[in-house]
């Protein structure tokens, strides 16, 4: 445990810069210029993936008489029609992406948390919860059984590195009895339950494993009881192979998506196809595709045996905000119904052209309202439906373990705090500015790039200046040229907290021929440690292994008298490195130890990414103190020391994924090679070798999202908003994200 408080901010990949909410128009849309959208929740924080709570189910719960549900509507108001609800997943309790419900009765419509109606005990603690859906209402033997809600949780650790906690669980709307479906050691997505009540189809992770895939997740669809008692067992059984995101559309009809990969011969990418499937569980023929080729068809919601509505893109794919054609509403996602002849493609109907936003937005995840008139959707809202200004810091809620650290989400990437905790430098979410803020002056565009070259990995210098006795106000950031591997600058800003725009300080510290980043300042800030790619241990120019090297004059850089000293020499990738707060340990990570023939992979994939400790001074004192599995496959990378230097706090992909990526708001590019934020608590902070292959670790975060390059600093309170008055500023427009042309460079 750290010994006092202290505070982790983060970034929030390829999450939306603005909020989502939940909507729905009629199945069948009116050919009038006035668009008939209806909002479902009540616009506050994110909303998405919504499921309608069938009227029989919505009166077991408002039966249960919660005090969280007093006065908003009971069973009576149901079977008098005056009360509709849904189940969906909000970020709106500290952050966490949870289970809530939406009421909507005399014109008003009333949220609340699954936590607040059921308590802690089943809804409560550092997790996340997706696709809530209803089971049960149904006899068997002469018996009723009750109506369940039928949902994802991660609040039960995986036993094994690199596996996903996602678990379905079902929980009883009458009592709370909550009981695990999926088994031991395996793993589900996406349940969807029968409209009979009686069964659930999930994706499971094929083997029980995950296997590092970031687009395509290798899963089938598996079928179950509700009720093992009342239907003489679980039944569990494998239906489809190769599939995702099943649907019903009746007790024996499910709809699914499913991507084929090919291989593009000009430049050898794997590309996916993505399309919905029907499978008859009566005739057992192979599934039939629904959608039809060249369009990027996922995520069906099946509204009878033959219609189903799905998320579709037809033209392109896009990756970032930059490069959608803005007049084309073909580059968005919309939601389209395909209704089922036998040898035949049907044609689809459009049905979120007409929305509030004219269709130039995205439209994610369908789900069927109304008995089938209807379908749900969440997209981005404009400003005029945002009921919340924007801000630059989410705080979230911290796991036990961490009580004593605040954690909070970044809109602006590669956040860096000084080690006083009075100022702020990242980098907007295009890559092109470096922000700075402090308490004084609010926020200021310290330096912004004017050619195509992008920015990345911001850091203070830790240093004290010897003359004023303060904290040397220098920020430093890379700049380099996107999808290359060459030419990164580093580059100090001094005075960054002074003036805006101040280019006229900024200092090119490194010569232009190598991959020059992530540099960090040492104590008194007068080294940087950073990598480089500048031994090629007499290897072809295209072969450019990453190490470690000392720039031993910060302020001077490599020219004139500044020279650089190699601290770490070996043909692998050293980077993300830190200098710790006693200045006699240097952390990073590193590729070193992938496995004998293994493929030389990068950041972007599935690599062997572990962390390291080397005395600064002596680089044959090294040691390995995590690593993402026995096999070494995959991520964790981008350390930080805690202020104090007993725990380090990295991001990585030992949890495996949270939900389907393709449901994602960017989903070709949905690269999640790191995960979430972990933390690890060192053995000794004295003695580096005692500190071998630490097994224990700490989830400090649950998101569906991709969160990345963690600081860890002292004390910085409870609103960072109003401590930096950062509002707004920086974010990129809806829907933002990083593209992997930025990632390339990390």
């Amino acid at each position: 445990m750290v010994e006092s408080r202290s505070t982790i901010a983060f970034f929030g990949t390829f999450r939306p810069a603005v909020a989502l909410d939940l909507f729905s128009v009629p199945v069948n849309p009116t050919t009038s210029s006035a668009p008939d959208e209806q909002r479902l929740t009540d616009g506050k924080s994110y909303n998405q993936n919504g499921q309608a709570i069938t009227p029989a189910a919505l009166k077991e719960l408002l039966a249960r008489n919660s005090p969280a549900l007093a006065g908003v509507a009971t069973p009576d108001d149901v079977d008098k029609g005056r009360v509709t609800g849904i189940v969906f997943v909000s970020e709106r309790d500290n952050g966490l992406e949870t289970l809530h419900v939406a009421l909507c009765a005399a014109g008003k419509t009333t949220v609340v948390s699954l936590a607040d109606i059921y308590g802690t005990d089943t809804f409560g603690g550092v997790r996340m919860e997706d696709s809530g859906c209803l089971a049960g209402g149904f006899e068997v033997g002469g018996r009723t059984v009750g109506h369940s809600l039928v949902y994802v949780s991660t609040k039960q650790p995986a036993a094994a590195r690199r596996t996903p906690w996602t678990v379905v669980y079902k929980t009883n709307l009458a009592d709370g009895r909550t009981e695990r479906l999926t088994p031991p050691d395996q793993y589900d997505l996406n349940p969807a339950v029968s409209p009979s009540g009686k069964r659930v189809a999930v994706a499971n992770f094929r083997f029980n494993q995950w296997t590092g895939e970031i687009g395509r997740l290798k899963t089938d669809i598996v079928v179950m009881n509700v009720d093992r008692q009342a239907q003489g067992g679980l039944g569990r059984s494998v239906l489809i192979k190769d599939g995702g995101w099943p649907t019903w559309g009746s007790d024996t009809v499910i709809f699914f998506h499913r991507g084929v990969d090919s291989i593009d011969k000009a430049s050898g990418r794997t590309n996916t196809a993505w399309g919905v499937y029907r499978y008859d569980l009566t005739t057992k023929d192979d599934p039939v595709k629904v959608t039809p080729d060249g369009i990027q068809a996922m995520t069906p919601a099946a509204i009878s045996e033959t219609k189903v509505a799905v998320a579709v893109t037809r033209e392109g794919t896009r990756i970032a905000i930059a490069v959608v054609d803005r007049d084309k509403k073909e580059q968005y996602r919309h939601i389209e119904i395909y209704d089922y002849e036998v040898g035949k493609l049907a044609s689809p109907v459009i049905i979120t052209h007409s929305t509030v936003l004219n269709g130039f937005a995205d439209h994610y995840s369908p789900f069927v309202l109304d008995g089938g008139t209807r379908v749900g959707f969440h997209r981005c809202i404009t400003d005029k439906e945002n009921t919340a200004a924007p801000e630059n810091f989410s705080k979230l809620q911290s796991p036990p373990t961490q009580k004593d650290v605040g954690i909070y989400r970044m809109a602006g990437v590669f956040p860096s705090i000084n080690k006083a905790g009075t100022k702020i430098t990242y980098v907007d979410n295009e890559f092109k500015t470096v922000w700075v803020a402090d308490e004084k002056h609010g926020p200021r565009e310290a330096h912004k790039n004017k050619d195509s070259n992008k920015i990345l990995s911001t850091t203070w210098n830790q240093g004290t200046d010897k003359d004023t006795g303060e904290e040397k106000d220098i920020v430093y950031f890379c700049v380099g040229t996107a999808f290359s591997t060459d030419c990164i600058e580093i580059c100090a800003l001094e005075g960054a907290s002074e003036l805006e725009h101040n280019d006229r300080r900024m200092k090119t510290l490194t010569n232009g021929k190598y991959n020059n980043a992530f540099p960090s300042s040492n104590k008194d800030g007068t080294k940087l440690v950073f990598r480089s790619t500048r031994n090629r241990m007499g290897k072809p120019e295209d072969v450019k292994y990453k190490n470690l090297y000392i720039m031993e004059d910060a302020d001077e850089g490599e020219w004139g008298s500044g020279t650089v000293t190699q601290l770490t020499d070996g043909p692998w990738t050293d980077s993300h490195c830190t200098w710790s707060p006693t200045d006699d340990w240097i952390v990073f990570s590193s590729s070193r130890d992938r496995a004998p023939g293994a493929p030389d992979r990068d950041i972007l994939d599935a690599g062997f990414f572990s962390i390291f400790l080397v005395l600064a001074t002596d680089p044959s004192v090294l040691v390995r103190v995590m690593h993402s599995a026995d096999s070494l496959a995959g991520h964790v990378c981008h350390p930080v020391f805690s202020p104090f230097k007993d725990s380090i706090v990295v991001t990585s992909d030992i949890a495996g994924v949270s939900a389907d990526p393709v449901s994602l708001p960017i989903f070709i590019h949905s690269v999640r090679p790191y995960g979430d934020i972990f933390t690890i608590n060192l053995r000794d902070k004295n003695d580096i070798m005692k500190n071998k292959d630490i097994m224990e670790f700490d989830r400090i975060t649950h998101t569906r999202y991709e969160y990345s390059t963690p600081t860890w600093t002292k004390d910085l309170g409870d609103d960072l908003n109003n401590k930096w008055k950062t509002a707004g500023r920086g974010a990129a427009e809806c829907p933002a994200g990083t593209t992997s042309e930025v990632i390339q460079l990390c």
